[in-house]
């Protein structure tokens, strides 16, 4: 009995500390919110838990028994499943990134879960007072600085000569950085089709960049990715 108190007890501290984490994404509406985090950590106790046990009753710790047991394979086949997890919680949209953080929080929910299975109380809530801060607090500081940003310019236009030039004066003129441009001619057509990889060293009105291209005598159609 003694010994199912002690196991449902890292059971439900993994499964709070996992669902404080997964409440902060859940504010925040993304897809693994709080049933999905506290569900990982639940999980992830579970394997250590269940792995400890079957170590007790069927190995030791010297490595001599009818059976050879590693209490350890458990988790570290946990650390691995929980890669594909995070995968799928990373989407590309156009030329930026979302759910890394998501993905990074699934991890340490995981992780979490395997140290309160092992009995790491301690180590188990700073991590997540540590994670709870990073999420919270240090978005802020995030907010505030000024970070490079980088966008794809695709222009469609008239095959008019010196159209070129007068494009990437624009981009420049808006403060933007030209890292690469790929350049499309129809002459069936006669339309061109240009694409800009280009970084903003601030945080510009990139309306203001549109308008401007579109303003552009032979321009056609503008989009920023």
């Amino acid at each position: 009995m003694e010994f199912n108190l002690y196991m449902i007890g890292r059971l439900l501290l993994a499964s709070l500390l996992g669902g404080l984490i997964g409440l902060e994404r859940e504010i925040h509406g993304r897809p693994a919110g709080f049933r999905t985090h506290l569900l990982v950590s639940l999980g992830s106790c579970l394997f250590v838990v269940a792995s400890i046990e079957f170590y007790r009753l069927y190995g030791n710790f010297s490595g001599v028994g009818p059976i050879g047991v590693d209490p350890g394979r458990v988790a570290a086949q946990v650390v691995t499943g929980i890669g594909f997890l995070g995968a799928g919680a990373i989407l590309r949209e156009g030329s930026s990134i979302r759910g890394l953080t998501t993905a990074a929080c699934l991890w340490i929910a995981a992780a979490i879960g395997l140290s309160c299975g092992a009995g790491l109380y301690t180590v188990s809530l700073a991590v997540t007072a540590i994670s709870l801060i990073t999420l919270l607090l240090l978005k802020r500081v995030e907010s505030v600085l000024k970070r490079d940003s980088y966008y794809s310019v695709k222009v469609w236009s008239d095959d008019i000569k010196g159209l070129s030039d007068q494009i990437e004066q624009v981009l420049k003129t808006g403060g933007l950085e030209i890292l690469d441009v790929n350049v499309e001619k129809d002459i069936d057509s006669a339309r061109m089709y240009f694409e800009f990889d280009v970084k903003f060293s601030s945080r510009g009105a990139k309306g203001g960049i549109v308008e401007s291209l579109v303003s552009v005598d032979g321009v056609r159609k503008v989009r920023l990715d």
